[in-house]
């Protein structure tokens, strides 16, 4: 016994609801991972003891600290141990290749890299500390079974203002942009989205989203702030194995993007998971017509459709009750914020009529870590003294009620599969191939993905080159949401007379040589 009923923390803090789960309902199951469960009470003491073992090994306050992790309870105990201790959490999706791991240990001015898979810091890395199987200064099981946990919930100073965790996300420079959410952000949209989804304790919350993600991220906080229990797999790739598990662990929640329902609607057999009592769709729209397909497979269902960015992790949802009425709609703006439409001019768009869509509410980001130009051109002043808007680059337009419809992207940034892909970085793999002469990468509509990757190549004269290989290359070097669905062979790209290419020429002729 480590006393848990004596802590009682302060509700504001991204930590707080362990602490208040596992202070009120130690014996609940927190978290079922690779078939193994974590009661809150034990997922706390494992927290607390890699807490007091990370602050040995020099984590200070305001530290970050990168987790390469697939989805597992010791993903999950790091990021809390790394928050309770007051350090900054960074996720990294465990697929990611070297080079953009490197990037954002080096953007991110990391002091510990935690991981299940044996490394090194790297030689200019030398300030940075690895937690690794046979690692210095320690491994992950070392930290946590050699100490007591420290009664202390937190160190003194943390504030809900205070940056959480950095999310890190592609731009149309290519460069990865550190989000910052604070812990005020965390914790707003974790109560916003359990009320609007009207869940409870009793939920069992599916999760194969990388914690990477905001999408995934707020599963986890969403079953904490209940002490409801996240069912947590590393991918959907094997949809039947998935699927079992699922009935198995008698879920009740069921969180899904479009290609995750155009699996399970191409099963040749069609599961019927009666459990399943709320669906939630992001990422990318859903197709309309797979909502009769979607009711088919999950009877007892309300369907949610929502629309959200890394910058403020969710922004609106259409209530089950009119997802048939407006299927194409992600809604209105979630509790507790504002979302609203302006044109050009800077006043509100009129129904029907195309404009920015600009957000502000406690979920707001504190901005792109270390980029402050970058931030002010996201983050602007609002209508009203001290007010700050995020202004999201995306097109909207709104109907008569109020109601919002995506329209389109307003820069290159491709979302396939409920991911962000730079262009730039598929075309430097690209590029890597003898050959190839010139590259754009662009995202075209697709009703399963959102968006598909296809790439328009140029060869050099005489230049033996496939489809199959360019293919196969990027693979190699990429994550797998990033690399083209299909490859375009042309004579000569469209340019502009300054040489710049026209990548909205190729989208709009679809790639016609």
């Amino acid at each position: 016994m480590h006393g848990f009923e004596g802590l009682r923390p302060a509700a504001w803090l991204a930590g707080d609801s362990l602490l208040h789960a596992a202070a009120t309902s130690p014996e609940r199951v927190a978290l079922v991972a690779d078939d193994e469960s974590f009661t809150y009470g034990r997922l706390l003491d494992t927290a607390l003891r890699l807490a007091r073992g990370l602050q040995e090994c020099g984590l200070e306050p305001g530290d970050r600290v990168a987790i390469h992790m697939a989805n597992s309870w010791p993903c999950v105990a790091t990021l809390y141990a790394t928050t309770l201790a007051g350090g900054i959490f960074v996720v990294v999706n465990p697929q990611v290749k070297a080079d953009k791991l490197r990037a954002v240990l080096v953007d991110s001015g990391a002091r510990f890299l935690v991981t299940d898979a044996p490394a090194e810091a790297p030689a200019d890395l030398r300030d940075l500390r690895v937690v690794a199987p046979g690692a210095a200064p320690a491994s992950l099981d070392w930290l946590v079974l050699s100490r007591d946990p420290e009664p202390e919930p937190r160190p003194v100073g943390t504030i809900p203002m205070d940056v959480a965790t950095l999310v890190y996300t592609s731009g149309s420079t290519g460069v990865p942009k550190g989000v910052m959410l604070t812990h005020g952000n965390l914790v707003f949209v974790a109560e916003s989205v359990s009320r609007y989804l009207r869940l409870g304790p009793d939920d069992r919350i599916f999760n194969v989203f990388p914690l990477a993600f905001t999408y995934g991220l707020n599963q986890l906080l969403v079953a904490a702030r209940l002490g409801a229990t996240l069912v947590l797999e590393r991918s959907f790739a094997f949809p039947l194995q998935v699927l079992e598990r699922l009935e198995r662990q008698e879920v009740t929640v069921f969180p899904g993007v479009p290609t995750m329902f155009a699996t399970l609607l191409g099963l040749r057999e069609q599961p019927r998971l009666e459990r399943v009592r709320c669906v939630t769709n992001a990422g990318a729209g859903m197709p309309p017509d797979f909502l009769e397909g979607i009711v088919r497979i999950f009877p007892s269902a309300s369907v949610f459709l929502m629309y959200g960015q890394t910058e403020c992790t969710r922004i609106s949802y259409l209530e089950p009750e009119l997802v048939l009425e407006r299927p194409r709609s992600v809604g209105r703006a979630i509790p507790g914020t504002a979302a609203f439409v302006l044109g050009a001019d800077g006043a509100p768009a009129p129904p029907g009529e195309t404009g920015v869509l600009h957000v502000r509410g406690p979920h707001v980001m504190a901005g792109y870590w270390e980029k402050p130009a970058l931030s002010a051109e996201a983050v602007v002043p609002g209508e009203h003294p001290g007010e700050r808007v995020l202004r999201t680059g995306d097109l909207f337009r709104t109907d008569d009620e109020g109601y919002l419809y995506f329209v389109s992207r307003t820069d290159d940034v491709i979302k396939t599969r409920g991911e962000k892909v730079s262009p730039l970085e598929v075309e430097h793999a690209l590029y890597e191939v003898a050959g190839v002469r010139e590259v754009a990468v662009v995202g075209v509509p697709d009703a399963v993905l959102g968006q598909a990757v296809r790439a328009f190549v140029a060869l050099d004269p005489g230049a033996e080159v496939s489809e199959a290989g360019l293919k196969r290359h990027c693979r190699a070097r990429l994550e797998n949401h990033m690399v083209p669905r299909e490859v375009i062979f042309l004579p000569e790209l469209p340019k502009t007379e300054s040489g710049k290419i026209l990548r909205r020429s190729l989208v709009a002729g679809a790639g016609e040589p």
